[in-house]
């Protein structure tokens, strides 16, 4: 087939393979990467329908870059800091023993000379972030235990690529004619990073504050795009990964009340971005030179993958994971990974080894990519039952027993009695200055529109055991609840009604738990007031629970027979003297009357 050159074209083509392929390999349990990776073979490899994947691999490392911004939304600062030990710890000895190991069988079987076997080794012992997270994100592990262990030796491969490369001028043959010293890398590096901690501190908050109390969402998203992209360039001018950028853009905005929404938007193009990533790769695979060299590519991926699980299961059951989690990690991360792409290019341009030996090297790169999510299925007949394993590890923030949408008055008392009774709310509310209000107090809520879908999951609806809703309007309160009801049927909800024909609306819609907005209240003021007219307070206490009583078997009949029904349950002719003058407007004294009570 013939190659036509239309960036409309591709497009056309990407998409018409993400949506064959991903379902179709979601379906067989293989999981949506295999899918991407195939539909790139075909497309690119195979019917040579677009032939630069190379180029289309840089822009679509966008989505490792993205990736890591949400992954850095749900890490606060104290809870990155609690992880120091895995990431400087087990992420270090990770890189160093399988890069050393890696190292020394290539030099053993004289494939390389040392110089290039250490980077042989030390580049295929950084796993790929991308496959890693898009397997634990479509299992739900993220949060666990072994998935927080995972995250943390691929944060610190993140970190490695940097001495990794500059190792390259002081291997290479070709020595650069000019460059800065390493102390002019580090300061340029360290300085970057200072200014990204400056502006995180001190402008993204008032930045995002700004731009909400407009309302103007599509600036909203905008925002959080150039956020994300100016941290990201940020970094790799100063000689770091744009996906490390990227990544402490996001954990400078999660102790933010916009983190919510912020999650929301730059989601779907995390997904979209992730997906192009995948295929990408599957098209710049060489399979030519794969098929050259399929006999040493069939022997070196398997070998590699091994190897760098075996490591990965040891250092993990020495420094305290059971045995369940160190497989799962180990057959996570036994893949090569999108930085040794970057790392084998430049050793080969340096002329540390052969332009040959480095597409042999991404091959294997991209196979073991390939095969990551059948070794992560393999891994559950590895497991052992132990009910101590199962036990998970919710990161600090990322979601409560209780999603509170709403925090006007009602919401603000609701969250009270739960926070004294000791219970975690997360509480997501639209207005701006309420938001910053109730900062000031020391509350945390987040900025998020309660009735968008992608909002709910960003705050943690699916790991929330009530949806309390405590919206003023009851439009507002109606939206959610239906949106509710249709993505998430087994939530369970706690609505703010604001009258009684809203409950019997609500009601209607199979809502089970509402209050209505003023009527525990009024009990309250009627109870109080006939105190102060000398009724005994037990008196007191008995009346307002037997209009309680009657105002629920009143709601059952009206749900049943229409609004009319009950009205004998109403004390409606209270102990008092006859006035010595009838009203005259009778017809439209009892209209009022009966609006009244229905309202009531």
């Amino acid at each position: 087939m013939s190659y036509t050159h239309s960036p409309y074209n591709e497009v056309l083509m990407m998409l018409g393979g993400a949506l064959l392929a991903a379902p179709i390999f979601k379906r067989l349990g293989l999981g949506t990467i295999l899918g991407y990776l195939a539909a790139g073979v075909v497309i690119g490899p195979i019917l040579h329908q677009i032939r630069d994947g190379e180029e289309l691999l840089g822009v679509a490392e966008l989505g490792v870059v993205f990736l890591l911004f949400l992954i850095g939304l749900e890490l606060k600062p104290s809870r990155l800091w609690a992880m120091r030990r895995d990431i400087f710890g087990l992420g270090i000895a990770q890189v160093a023993i399988t890069g050393l190991a890696l190292a020394g069988l290539t030099f053993a079987f004289g494939l390389e000379e040392w110089d290039g076997a250490l980077i042989i080794g030390f580049g295929l012992a950084l796993s790929s972030t991308a496959f890693a997270m898009q397997i634990l994100d479509e299992r739900g592990d993220i949060n666990t235990r072994y998935g927080q262990r995972a995250f943390s030796m691929l944060l610190l491969q993140d970190l490695a690529i940097v001495p990794l490369l500059a190792l390259i001028p002081l291997l290479a043959e070709q020595k650069p004619e000019a460059g800065t010293s390493a102390f002019e890398d580090f300061s340029i590096a360290i300085a970057a990073i200072a200014a990204l901690l400056v502006a995180g501190r001190y402008l993204l908050n008032p930045l995002f504050q700004i731009i909400a109390r407009t309302g103007a969402r599509e600036a909203m998203i905008a925002a959080a795009l150039f956020v994300v992209l100016a941290a990201a360039m940020l970094l790799q001018m100063a000689g770091l990964s744009m996906a490390m950028g990227a990544f402490l853009a996001g954990v400078l905005l999660a102790d933010s009340s916009y983190r919510h929404e912020l999650q929301a938007d730059v989601e779907p193009f995390r997904g979209i971005l992730l997906g192009l990533f995948f295929m990408a790769v599957g098209l710049s695979l060489h399979l030519d030179v794969i098929f050259a060299s399929w006999l040493t590519i069939l022997i070196a991926t398997p070998a590699v993958m091994l190897v760098k699980s075996l490591v990965i299961y040891g250092l993990c059951r020495f420094t305290g994971s059971p045995h369940n989690d160190a497989v799962r990690i180990a057959l996570v991360l036994p893949q090569g990974g999108e930085f040794g792409f970057v790392l084998f290019t430049a050793a080969a341009a340096g002329g540390i080894f052969s332009d040959g030996l480095a597409s042999l090297l991404i091959a294997v790169v991209t196979i073991s990519m390939a095969l990551t999510p059948i070794a992560a299925a393999l891994s559950r007949f590895l497991l052992v039952e132990d009910a101590e394993e199962e036990i998970e590890e919710d990161f600090e923030g990322a979601g409560a027993d209780v999603l509170m949408i709403g925090f006007s008055r009602f919401g603000q008392i609701a969250a009270q009695i739960l926070l004294a009774g000791g219970r975690e709310v997360t509480v997501i509310d639209h207005s701006t200055d309420r938001v910053r209000q109730a900062a000031s107090f020391g509350f945390r809520i987040y900025f998020g529109d309660g009735t968008r879908k992608d909002v709910l999951r960003a705050a943690g609806i699916e790991r929330a055991k009530i949806v309390a809703i405590c919206t003023q309007g009851k439009g507002a309160t109606d939206r959610i609840v239906d949106l509710v009801q249709s993505e998430y049927p087994n939530a369970t909800l706690f609505v703010r009604s604001y009258d009684r024909i809203h409950t019997l609306a609500l009601r209607a819609k199979g809502v089970q738990h509402d209050v209505r907005e003023t009527f525990e209240s009024a009990l309250v003021f009627g109870r109080e007031t006939l105190e102060e007219l000398g009724v005994e307070p037990d008196d007191a206490l008995a009346i307002s629970d037997d209009i309680r009583r009657r105002d629920v078997a009143r709601l059952e009949l009206q749900a049943a027979e229409g609004i009319a029904a009950g009205r004998h349950m109403l004390h409606s002719k209270p102990v008092k003297p006859e006035p010595l003058v009838k009203p005259k407007k009778k017809v439209a004294e009892e209209a009022d009357e009966e609006e009244e009570e229905n309202a009531a």
